[in-house]
């Protein structure tokens, strides 16, 4: 006897088991996240399947556990062939049953942490909250601590107390050769982190960050690598903005051009930023700062068509989200350099990277040959440091000129 799953999808027979009273709110709330109904009608049957093999199992609704998710897998693939999304479906359903708590939330024991994952642990806790840095920073600084301490206590107790200013410089002379410049000077940056909190926590006396060796790596060696305007219009008139996906990387992009924000300020741009009443949106900065910066009328036309006419129908808060099931905002800035690597691929374009810090670059780069001064420059890309914004000054090759001395024995 066929069967009616929410008025869209036909099994060939009824469910049974003790699944059957949820297997249609668990296909409802995929179709809530934006899952396809022919992947809907997939979790479904997988659902359906589970029930079937608890039923002859005996296993009620409040016993179920992820071991029977694992048996039911194997089980299956003596019977049909085995797909690769199987389990994510089984995962699917069991979150979903934990969170209606139709089933137990399992407790799973708590890994013993080494005395290295302890100190890394309470040292990302507080640059999280005495410091307020991003989790970007965090997840870039903590590796490095990590081999820091795991190079000078093994697996041993860690005792800052007993570090050392040889210590601190034998780290740096064998990890610096073996990584880039730019990385290099990185794993500096957070050693010295690290090396004052141990400081601010008392258990280290001495200066060690003062210890920690310079690596070579000037800042205004080279000139910033910014996308052509010529190229960034073509770019922008490259996309397909008839697709719902075309009108959210439009937006992306001359977000990216017009204002020169930074990845991670579009990924975490929520709907209540904007303020349309005023022409306005706020910007989540570095270290937590917000920014009011106004919205050009190209700008707020391209996200208000964005909004109206492409964006998923969902609770999520966040301006931008994934056009594929689940629905949600993106996990971080990595998404949006894979947004601008596809559409500068497709658009056949020259471009100094594949990147979204080029559009910044542009930014400063057209303000600068229109007359702006560096610290107008500064307050648009909301640099902390003045000195941050002196490396554009390279740009300016006009005024660079007047400051070049003569070629001795004239021109050549």
């Amino acid at each position: 006897m066929k069967c009616i799953i929410n008025k869209q999808l036909v099994l060939s027979r009824a469910p049974d088991g003790p699944l059957v009273a949820s297997i249609g709110a668990f296909a409802k709330s995929l179709t809530e996240q934006g899952y396809a109904l022919f992947s809907i009608r997939r979790h479904v049957l997988l659902a359906a399947g589970f029930s079937h093999w608890l039923k002859r199992n005996g296993v009620s609704l409040q016993h179920i556990c992820s071991d029977h998710t694992l048996q039911y897998l194997h089980y299956r693939a003596r019977q049909l062939r085995p797909r690769s999304e199987d389990a994510p479906a089984l995962k699917h359903l069991m979150d979903f049953l934990r969170g209606a708590e139709l089933i137990a939330a399992e407790k799973i024991s708590a890994r013993t942490l080494t005395p290295v994952e302890r100190c890394t642990q309470a040292y990302a806790q507080y640059l999280r909250e005495a410091r307020a840095l991003t989790e970007a920073t965090i997840i870039n600084y903590r590796p490095v601590i990590d081999r820091f301490l795991n190079n000078n206590f093994n697996s041993g107790p860690v005792k800052l107390s007993r570090l050392t200013a040889c210590d601190v410089v034998q780290f740096v002379k064998n990890q610096a050769p073996q990584l880039h410049r730019e990385s290099a000077k990185r794993l500096t940056i957070a050693l010295r982190s690290f090396l004052r909190y141990a400081r601010y926590r008392g258990e280290v006396t001495l200066d060690l960050a003062a210890a920690v060796p310079v690596v070579a790596n000037w800042s205004m060696s080279s000139i910033p690598r910014a996308i052509a305007e010529d190229q960034a219009r073509k770019l922008l008139a490259s996309i397909d903005r008839s697709t719902a996906m075309g009108l959210r990387d439009y937006a992306i992009v001359i977000l990216l051009a017009r204002l020169g924000l930074r990845s991670s300020e579009v990924v975490f741009l929520e709907l209540d930023d904007i303020d349309w009443s005023t022409g306005q949106m706020i910007v989540r900065g570095k270290c937590g700062r917000r920014s009011a910066l106004p919205v050009p009328t190209d700008v707020g036309e391209a996200i208000a068509a964005y909004l109206q006419h492409g964006r998923p129908t969902s609770t999520n808060r966040r301006v931008f989200l994934r056009n594929s099931a689940p629905i949600r905002g993106f996990r971080g800035p990595s998404a949006i350099a894979c947004i601008i690597a596809r559409a500068i691929l497709r658009a056949d374009i020259q471009s100094p990277t594949k990147g979204a810090h080029q559009f910044r670059h542009a930014l400063a780069t057209q303000m600068l040959r229109h007359g702006a001064s560096l610290a107008e420059i500064g307050d648009v890309l909301r640099h902390r440091s003045p000195q941050t914004t002196t490396i554009y000054a390279k740009v300016d090759l006009k005024a660079l000129r007047t400051l070049a001395l003569p070629w001795p024995g004239g021109a050549r």
